[in-house]
């Protein structure tokens, strides 16, 4: 769970931003893809959320879901197919529609393992579908900001950051997105794909969270050490503001801010205690940027730090320098 948002809550940081959230492939499988009910909702009213689905229905129900739960936040779930350009194109409709890519499924390769995988990805059906991209919806909207993107599009996540160029450079701050370490899907962009780009772009890779794995078909055993063939997992990317300047990105106290917020609520303490103690060096005369109070709060409420002696930790001796 977050360590610093609760205390930036409860003293009024909170009210000074707003939080964009842009989910591409916004299909609600499970309970943790509902951003507003794992904690985002710590933002609101400050917080718009943006979801895309290929499939309407999908929309349809996400939409009627947020209506009749009458949250305090901004939420649309959009039926459009994002990619890297406008057309016609073919949509590849599985036998899981959530694993329906705009890639064909790689079911010869698949059909080599034990595993739901095949299953799932069986081919059902081919339906002709239009796309746009990212940037041109935004422009269309008005949507001059996206502080954070998460990407799930079964192989086309490459693509739709392609198609989102311009709003990836000028404000996306973090992202989290599917990765697949081998071909699910015909000619995909890999992994490797994926990080050159972003790496490209100034976003550093955070960290790996590996998912999916298959053991052969023919195989009676398999190792502990390791079980089967790695396919799928989860990529988390942040901007390193703290270094600099990025591209078209700059490191303004309320980016930085932001940042520090976001990368919280992913669980990523180290690297939000850091930029808000960063904030509260560079900043700290402005109160709105002093966040020697939270930090001090925040982490007296952990026992092991506690237990270590609070008052001797150089972080606490620094930041109480600043309290006020």
């Amino acid at each position: 769970m977050p360590a610093f948002l609760p205390s930036l809550k409860q003293n009024g940081h909170l009210e000074r931003i707003h939080i964009t959230v842009c989910i591409v492939g916004s299909r609600k499988i499970e309970g943790r893809d509902d951003y507003g009910s794992q904690g985002w909702d710590i933002f609101a009213p400050n917080l718009s959320i943006y979801g895309f689905d290929a499939d309407p229905e999908a929309c349809e129900q996400a939409n009627a879901d947020i209506e009749a739960r009458q949250v305090n936040w901004t939420e649309k779930h959009i039926p459009l197919a994002l990619w890297n350009c406008e057309g016609s194109f073919p949509i590849y409709v599985t036998n899981f529609p959530g694993c329906s890519s705009l890639y064909p499924p790689n079911e010869s390769y698949l059909e080599r393992f034990q595993s739901q995988n095949l299953d799932w990805h069986k081919l059902v059906a081919t339906v002709e579908i239009e796309t746009t991209t990212l940037d041109n919806f935004c422009a269309t909207e008005g949507i001059n900001e996206i502080d954070f993107l998460q990407l799930d599009v079964q192989g086309a996540e490459k693509q739709v950051l392609e198609g989102g160029i311009k709003i990836l450079e000028k404000s996306i701050i973090s992202l989290k997105t599917e990765v697949e370490f081998n071909y699910l899907y015909v000619g995909q962009p890999l992994f490797s794909d994926i990080d050159i780009y972003l790496r490209d772009k100034g976003f550093r890779l955070f960290d790996l969270s590996l998912e999916g794995r298959a053991v052969r078909k023919d195989s009676l055993i398999s190792s502990s050490i390791h079980p089967g063939t790695l396919f799928v997992g989860n990529a988390f990317y942040f901007r390193d503001l703290v270094q600099g300047n990025v591209a078209n990105n700059p490191n303004t106290p309320e980016k930085m801010f932001k940042l520090a917020c976001i990368a919280d609520m992913l669980e990523f303490t180290d690297y939000a205690l850091e930029i808000l103690a960063y904030l509260t060096r560079n900043y700290g005369n402005d109160e709105n940027y002093n966040f020697a109070r939270e930090i001090v709060e925040s982490l007296s409420q952990i026992p092991p730090l506690i237990e270590k002696g609070l008052d001797a930790l150089p972080i606490i001796v620094e930041m109480k320098n600043y309290l006020t």
